[in-house]
Parts: structure tokens; C-alpha cells; sequence
């Protein structure tokens, strides 16, 4: 079974830019509920179907599994009515790889890092441009994003 245990950050200052190329990210939501959430992303030429239950607002069951390119454009184009936009950093700090995405569209402005943990209570340094910890309020979860958007808050 996988398991998912994330943390997630508002990112404050721009320290984090140029520490780490990016790549952009294309999610569609075909789910977007707390309970579970179904999603396909397209990172480059390659894409993924993942699903998600909650068992905590730190840890999930996650399911990924890489699907052909073009399935993944035909569903998010015939099923996917939310789509989130962004772009991915990789940061390395303290033994762990922190993802700090740049939100574009309706969800511009806003810059999150998250951080994968082996253990809900497992200790780690914050870079000193993680800020404010958002990992309980739902609204900045990349789902709730993609129904929500950032720029109608």
C-alpha cells in the first residue's frame, strides 16, 4: 500500500529561486473531495493517474500509475473541468527534497513548498523561505485549488 505523509508551506521571499531547475506541471481533477481525490498530471511526455484517500491531514493512501500521453490529454480534455497549472522546483535541504510549486492561471501569486516525511512526527529543518505552515487548512491543497481558485479568495 503507499502511503503519502506531506507537509505544506506557504513560501516566503525568494530565496528558493534559482536553487533548482523547473519543470511544469498540467493536474486534472476528475475527483475533488476530501475523502478521495482522482487526478490525471502531465509532467513533460509523460503522465500519471493517481488516487488519493485521506487518513489524516498530514497522511494520505496515494496510487499513481503512469498512463500513455495521449489517454491522459484525451481525459483531462473530455473529463478533467478543473486543471491546475504550475511549475516544479526540486529543492534539496536537510537530507529531505522540498517541491515548491509556482501556481500560473487563476491560481498566480501563489508559491507553496510541501515536503515528504517518512513519519508524521518525523523532525526537519525549514529552509529560511518556508513561512507559514498550511498542511490542515484544506484550501491549499492542489484539489481544492483546481475548484477554487487562489485569485477568488
Amino acid at each position: 500500500m503507499a502511503l503519502e505523509i506531506e507537509r505544506r508551506f506557504v513560501v516566503s521571499g525568494d530565496g528558493w529561486r534559482g536553487l533548482a531547475p523547473a519543470v511544469q506541471y498540467r493536474q486534472g481533477y476528475l475527483s475533488v473531495e476530501k475523502e478521495r481525490t482522482v487526478r490525471v498530471r502531465v509532467v513533460g511526455e509523460q503522465a500519471w493517474l493517481t488516487l488519493k484517500s485521506n487518513i489524516s491531514n498530514v497522511s494520505r493512501h496515494e496510487f499513481e500509475y503512469l498512463i500513455p500521453l495521449a489517454d491522459a490529454q484525451t481525459i483531462m480534455a473530455a473529463m478533467c473541468p478543473m486543471v491546475v497549472d504550475k511549475l516544479r522546483h526540486r529543492i534539496e535541504h536537510g537530507g529531505f527534497v522540498w517541491e515548491v510549486d509556482e501556481f500560473f492561471g487563476d491560481n498566480a501569486g501563489l508559491v507553496l513548498a510541501e515536503i515528504e516525511l517518512p513519519g508524521e512526527d518525523t523532525p526537519f529543518a525549514k529552509p529560511d523561505w518556508v513561512g507559514e505552515e498550511v498542511t490542515e487548512d484544506g484550501r491549499y491543497t492542489n484539489a481544492y485549488l483546481s475548484k477554487h481558485p487562489y485569485s477568488r479568495w
